[in-house]
């Protein structure tokens, strides 16, 4: 604008720019009441995050019926490992959900969202065998419910058959006196121990009370919720993922009672544990994979929505179906609430409505990064969303989305590249009542994206910038204050303060550079004992804490930072136990942290995942197959010769990844000796000198898949410059060392690293083991280690070969072809005992426990 520009010009710009602020806030218009779900075990409030506020959101596309060629399929090409079908799920489901759950808020997601094929359901009606439901009536006794309800059939379901109209429900006055409660208990046989997400589903009715006692049992510890009985009734609602032990025990259940502080009565249907497979047969079967893996369709159905949501197209077209679901069952759980009030719904207040995808299109040598964009839909029909604010509210999310992740993205990595907000007439931004946006968020069909999409670094990254940028919108629309979330705590290690059996925890919070106000204010403490899970935390102001043990129960602990924002990710798991009759201690350090990218195929453009397929955080639904075509000129084909042609070697796998939980096993291993009390540390914290490690008698380095890949976006050296000085200082005092992982060798490159393993572990790497038996035999044993790519526990695909490098150093464990998999050194001054596969990836607990029995006779009892 020019400096002569008249100034009434300026000002009926201005006005202009305000007017259209005015329409595009919500203004007086805001949900006051109380929220769907609310986990009421939550030690810490949120004033200025997503509190109460409720959002939908899914990832694109899934498995689908295509009825012109008669067989299931994904809706996008298999390439470059993956497909968009996948691939968006691991920015959504690992990382955008927790995020915004993290800053309070609701969300409902139109996709299955647990990546668990078991599921187990519970109910009134028709109970299939080894399940537990039972009711205790006392002053309100639970009576069968006015409408139909949930009942689940044996067999596979057709079109429009609706399990939410098959059954009963249960339903009993509410009573303030916690004496006289009414209960019913749902305690399902859990075939294998493991995450489950807990489904529950009720009736909404005349007399619903706001405030439902839902209490959740997970392996021992309860979590309590407050549900909204007022709302959203009818079909599956989310309350959380929980650990939950094999077998049927009442340290796993849930229990819903009729406590409440209304006059009014609470309603109880089926209890869902697992997200299960595929149920619903099209075209003669199902789609035989995990109904997360498939579209929201099919999703909607298991869920009750009408045949009219889900099937808008008469059933004749499940792809046009699965776009549409997702908005229309987004309106219809929206319907009369103060956000739709003219709409018929549910009442659930959810204000905004996000599709996560990946586009196609590439750079002209596939090397570049194609970018990101954004679409709204603001010239459809009326020019008004349900609440009566404009649809260019839409353009204000669109936008803010992609100017927000370009800023992130180049903070961040330094390159990206934004293309545009295309304001287009979409199904996912047509459809939903409320504002809404689809968010590009890079292309699937470029290489260049795909070698930052393909980084979890990168996936939080990204999630971080959606997140905030929903955050920043809402917030606004509503005038009220933004906080981040905090980033989560680092350098978390634990040792023992001079009285006995007392633990000192300590961390440091972390200040995220690019975001002031997500500096931390408070921690919250998770401990679980022996084998129950983590309690629902301890708020702290600072950065330790003392915590007196009992005597020989294995503790583990974990901790997230908070702030008025809401709470971050955790930590790492870290363990310890004191055994009042032991002198000896032993040191556990974590040095397993890498996330990271498949390796870069040396011929060609793409991904090789036989060398390196990564390491994902946690388990990952990500990936189809291996890539087979590598041929840059056939760049942009969608067939099996195009470049990023991928198999589906991995359909329907869920891949183990990066739990950070490790520190547990070999403190389990530890503990079964009898003979020591343990503490441990995460890797900076030793490389920051924050413990004193001449106190211990040994210790145990768990470096897992720990190496600098070369490829990735964040370096995890195996042994950084900081831990071998540490190390050379130990052993220099005397203190003993045992080193286990698949790179501990081969990540030692240069002279002064190689040097480092000659002096300090007495080892030379002499190659890799490439051998997928994974037996190894051994002090006095024969065993197995996880050696492929599973759903339980991650995989060393590859694993180092040692050899001694002194004459009282010699091997101790041989692969199946005789080469060296463990060295021992029997010095004077110390001993060392290094492994070239990860010690946590051995199976079999009772082996695993024997094995480190004997290193650890080996190491101290000399």
């Amino acid at each position: 604008m020019s400096r002569q520009t008249p100034l009434f010009i300026i000002t009926l710009l201005l006005a202009g720019i305000q007017s259209l602020s005015a329409q595009t806030s919500w203004g007086h218009i805001d949900y006051k009441g109380e929220p769907w779900v609310k986990n009421v075990s939550r030690p810490y409030t949120i004033e200025h995050g997503l509190d109460g506020r409720h959002l939908s959101l899914w990832a694109s596309h899934g498995r689908y019926f295509d009825n012109n060629e008669g067989k299931w399929r994904w809706q996008r090409p298999a390439l470059f490992g993956t497909t968009e079908d996948l691939f968006t799920q691991t920015i959504v489901i690992p990382y955008l959900i927790p995020m915004l759950e993290n800053a309070g808020a609701n969300v409902f997601t139109p996709r299955e969202r647990d990546w668990q094929r078991n599921e187990i359901i519970v109910d009134n009606d028709n109970m299939p065998p080894f399940v537990n439901y039972h009711e205790s009536n006392l002053r309100h006794p639970w009576e069968t419910a006015p409408s139909q309800g949930f009942a689940i059939h044996q067999g596979t379901y057709q079109d429009k058959d609706n399990p939410f109209m098959a059954g009963t429900a249960r339903m009993a006055e509410t009573t303030h006196n916690s004496s006289k409660q009414s209960t019913v208990t749902y305690q399902p046989t859990i075939p294998e121990t493991g995450r489950y997400a807990v489904y529950i589903s009720y009736q909404t009715v005349e007399e619903s009370i706001d405030d439902a006692h839902y209490i959740v049992y997970h392996q021992g510890q309860k979590t309590e919720f407050k549900v909204n009985q007022q709302m959203g009734g009818f079909t599956w609602v989310y309350l959380g993922t929980f650990d939950f032990d094999e077998g049927c025990s009442e340290r796993n259940k849930v229990v819903v009672s009729n406590l409440s502080k209304h006059k009014g009565v609470v309603t109880t249907d089926a209890v869902r544990f697992g997200g299960g497979m595929g149920n619903i047969e099209r075209g003669g079967e199902t789609s035989g994979l995990p109904r997360c893996l498939e579209g929201a369709r099919y999703y909607a159905q298991w869920a009750g929505m009408p045949y009219e949501i889900y099937s808008c197209k008469n059933g004749e077209n499940d792809y046009g179906d699965d776009l549409n679901v997702r908005s229309l069952m987004t309106n219809l759980l929206c319907g009369g609430s103060v956000f739709a009030p003219d709409s018929i719904g549910r009442h659930v207040p959810i204000e905004l409505s996000l599709a996560i995808h990946s586009d196609a299109g590439y750079t002209e040598t596939g090397e570049g990064v194609y970018g990101s964009l954004s679409i709204c839909t603001t010239n459809y029909g009326d020019s008004c969303l349900a609440a009566g604010i404009s649809r260019e509210a839409s353009r204000e999310l669109a936008t803010a989305l992609l100017n927000n992740l370009t800023a992130d993205m180049k903070y961040s990595y330094g390159n990206w590249t934004r293309r545009q907000v295309r304001d287009r007439n979409y199904s996912e931004t047509r459809l939903p009542i409320v504002p809404s946006s689809i968010l590009e968020t890079l292309s699937h069909q470029n290489f260049g994206d795909m070698r930052y999409g393909q980084d979890p670094n990168f996936r939080f990254t990204l999630a971080r910038s959606v997140y905030k940028t929903i955050l920043r919108y809402i917030t606004s629309k509503h005038k009220k204050e933004a906080v981040v979330q905090p980033l989560a705590p680092n350098r978390f290690h634990i040792e023992f303060s001079e009285k006995a059996g007392e633990a000192i925890i300590s961390w440091q919070g972390v200040i995220d550079g690019q975001e002031p106000s997500s500096a931390p204010t408070g921690y919250v403490l998770y401990i679980a004992q022996d084998n129950s899970d983590f309690d629902n935390g301890t708020l702290l102001r600072g950065t330790s804490c003392h915590v007196q043990l009992k005597p020989n129960v294995l503790y583990r602990f974990r901790v997230a930072a908070i702030n008025e924002g809401g709470k971050s990710f955790p930590t790492e798991v870290l363990a310890a136990l004191y055994n009042p009759k032991s002198t000896k201690t032993i040191m556990i350090v974590n040095g397993f942290n890498r996330l990271s990218s498949p390796a870069i195929s040396k011929e060609g453009q793409g991904f090789d995942l036989n060398e390196d397929i990564g390491v994902s955080y946690g388990r990952t639904a990500g990936w189809l197959g291996l890539q087979r075509n590598f041929d840059v000129k056939r760049m942009g084909i969608e067939n099996e010769t195009g470049l990023g042609y991928t198999t589906n070697d991995f359909q329907g796998m869920f891949i183990a990844g990066n739990d950070f939980n490790y520190v547990g096993t070999h403190a389990s291993a530890i503990r079964s000796a009898g003979e020591y009390s343990i503490v441990s540390s995460s890797s900076l914290a030793i490389e920051k000198g924050d413990c004193n490690l001449n106190r211990y008698q040994a210790i145990d380095l768990l470096l897992g898949l720990e190496k600098n890949d070369g490829h990735s976006l964040v370096p995890y050296k195996s042994f950084r410059q900081a831990m071998q000085e540490r190390l050379r200082d130990y052993t220099a005092c005397g203190g003993n060392l045992l080193v286990s992982g698949a790179y501990i060798g081969s990540d030692m490159t240069n002279d002064e690293e190689k040097a480092f393993l000659a002096d300090v572990l007495k080892v030379s790497y002499e190659g890799t083991n490439n051998d997928l038996s994974g037996d190894v035999k051994g002090l006095g044993t024969t065993f197995k280690f996880y050696r492929q790519l599973n759903e339980k526990h991650y995989a060393a695909l590859k694993s180092d070969i040692l050899m001694p490098t002194t004459s009282n150093a010699f091997p101790t464990m041989a692969y199946n072809n005789q080469t060296c998999a463990a060295v021992a050194y029997q010095g004077n001054d110390y001993h060392a005992f290094s492994i070239g596969f990860p010690f946590e990836c051995i199976t079999d607990k009772a082996l695993q426990e024997s094995i480190m029995r004997g290193i650890l006779k080996f190491l101290i009892n000399r």
